[in-house]
């Protein structure tokens, strides 16, 4: 029973957490250091990066009592917490694959040049996203067009997700035949996690690079479409991963 009531508390926790962050000031950006968008453009950001943080903030609010159950030697609560953070995480990748699609559907209307920041791998932490990140600041030296360079970016981050969330599932799959808690398995969570949550931002980061580059006439399709995206993110239940 105790792995029951720890698990509702965590959804207690996050259903708290969301309501407090969507409750927040609509006035300032979470990404630091950046300009305030205008008010039309924030209308649009706003409720996609507040569905982003949340679901960032449930996952990792979820593995850290992995870890500390973990730390207490609590192995058997540690695993299904361990089962509450796939579901998170299998949540969080559906919004950020939603969004990336989003913006290469919408990269087509963006009039001006795109900036397209670079993604390096010295950031990241797990041996699947440097290695894949050394072929990408490679392939980056060779675009030069803007927007291609931000359709690269876009590439990136999508297959970036699809690697550590498969990266993700195969641990787990381990984790659960084997039961094994060696602090290697443990390690590749803490690792994976941190890149993921890297990806997320770079994605909301890409979502206000393009929003800050389209016309006006263009905003509606693209709310629109953001729209759909919470909705849906917030009808979704969570599911443990994969199999």
């Amino acid at each position: 029973m105790n792995w029951v009531l720890g698990g509702l508390l965590l959804v207690g926790v996050g259903v708290l957490l969301r309501r407090v962050l969507r409750m927040g000031p609509l006035t300032t950006p979470r990404l630091a250091g950046l300009p305030p968008l205008p008010p039309e453009l924030h209308a649009v950001y706003h409720p996609i990066a507040q569905e982003v943080e949340t679901n960032a903030a449930i996952l990792g609010i979820s593995l850290n009592d992995a870890f500390e159950e973990r730390d207490a030697s609590r192995l058997d609560m540690a695993w299904h917490m361990v089962q509450l953070s796939a579901g998170e995480w299998a949540r969080m990748a559906e919004i950020i694959t939603a969004l990336l699609n989003a913006l290469t559907k919408h990269l087509a209307n963006a009039t001006t040049v795109v900036p397209a920041r670079r993604i390096v791998a010295v950031r990241f932490k797990s041996r699947v996203m440097i290695d894949y990140l050394r072929m990408y600041e490679l392939l980056d030296q060779l675009v030069f067009r803007s927007h291609q360079r931000f359709q690269l970016r876009v590439r990136l981050l999508r297959r970036a997700a699809e690697n550590l969330t498969k990266e993700f599932r195969r641990t787990y799959r381990y984790m659960e035949q084997t039961q094994d808690h060696s602090p290697e398995i443990w390690t590749r969570y803490d690792l994976y996690f941190h890149d993921f949550d890297l990806i997320a931002k770079e994605t909301l980061l890409a979502f206000r690079t393009l929003l800050a580059c389209l016309p006006p006439t263009a905003l509606e399709d693209l709310s629109a479409d953001m729209r759909a995206l919470v909705q849906r993110g917030v009808r979704t239940p969570s599911v443990h991963a994969e199999r």
